[in-house]
């Protein structure tokens, strides 16, 4: 664990650290930027709560003021999900940040980055970044996906957002040596959609199998790059495929029309489902963060006991 003027572990993730306990880092854009104003506070203390049933301390990531925390307190959450200039900020924009003493919130990208910086071998987001359509013509490709080409974390999510090219990122993601996990399922998951229509890989059954295979890359040095744990929603509590298509068209075309790129696309987006979907998209959204926080528990308890010697 390393910790200096610009980067604060609270006690209670460093205690977790130290004894060799299972601590599961959390993205906040979804906090910040990904939710509407009111209920994201609401949820931040769910997807803290889903991590603690499940056995291991949460870490939710964020740069206040120029310091970089690892663990936020409550007032810490009410700011970071009340205030209106909380930037979004990806690994790129860190050392800005930090430097400049601005408030943001972290992406996958980010919150990779600083949980291995601070020792947290798993984090729960979800949905990665990844290759966007008509990205040949754009370059248009996130940064997360290079972020875990050399960062040694398991991330659990569901899957990457539908508004991307799947099958790009898939490749994308085989190119970097990241190896794609489907929990329970053949299918690669697309977010709001139980089957994105692409295939895993690999199959896991379990959170045990799952910690074996970050453990194994560990003992065998291969694991300088992450690992993509998919969670799939429930097929009956998904979005209905029939009204997802319709707004991820509409909402192509509306984001076509104001202009918006890069790392506006995603939360103009999710805003646009939001407002579009009946509370549809919302309540999906909310659903898949928290199983997938609560899966990223169980994978963090038992990677913990792996490298302490409490499993055989």
């Amino acid at each position: 664990m390393v910790s200096g003027p610009a980067f604060v572990v609270s006690a209670l993730v460093a205690e977790a650290l130290a004894d060799g306990c299972g601590v599961v880092a959390l993205e906040s854009t979804i906090l910040a930027h990904g939710l509407p104003r009111g209920d994201n506070r609401r949820v931040a203390d769910e997807i803290e709560d889903a991590v603690r049933a499940g056995g291991a301390v949460p870490a939710t990531v964020a740069v206040l003021d120029g310091l970089v925390r690892i663990g936020l307190s409550p007032d810490e959450l009410d700011r970071l999900c009340l205030q209106d200039d909380v930037l979004k900020l990806s690994s790129r924009d860190l050392g800005v940040a930090v430097a400049l003493g601005r408030t943001g919130a972290t992406t996958v990208a980010s919150t990779a980055a600083l949980a291995h910086r601070a020792g947290i071998r798993v984090f729960a987001t979800g949905g990665l970044g990844g290759v966007h359509r008509g990205a040949a013509e754009t370059f248009d490709i996130s940064a997360d996906l290079g972020v875990l080409a050399t960062t040694p974390v398991l991330v659990v999510c569901a899957g990457v957002k539908s508004i991307l090219d799947v099958p790009a990122t898939l490749e994308r993601l085989e190119t970097l040596s990241v190896p794609v996990l489907g929990y329970r399922t053949d299918q690669f998951p697309g977010f709001y959609l139980t089957d994105s229509g692409s295939t895993v890989p690999w199959r896991v059954e379990s959170a045990a199998e799952a910690a074996a295979v970050a453990y194994a890359r560990s003992f065998l040095g291969t694991d300088s790059a992450g690992v993509v744990l998919a969670n799939p929603l429930p097929e009956a509590r998904q979005v209905d495929p029939v009204l997802h298509d319709r707004l991820v068209a509409s909402g192509l075309a509306e984001l076509a029309r104001e202009g918006v790129s890069g790392k506006d696309v995603t939360p103009r987006l999710l805003e646009f489902f939001h407002e579009s979907s009946g509370g549809e998209s919302l309540r999906a959204n909310v659903e898949l963060v928290l199983s997938n926080a609560a899966l990223a528990a169980e994978v963090a308890v038992e990677l913990a006991a792996l490298h302490s010697g409490r499993r055989a």
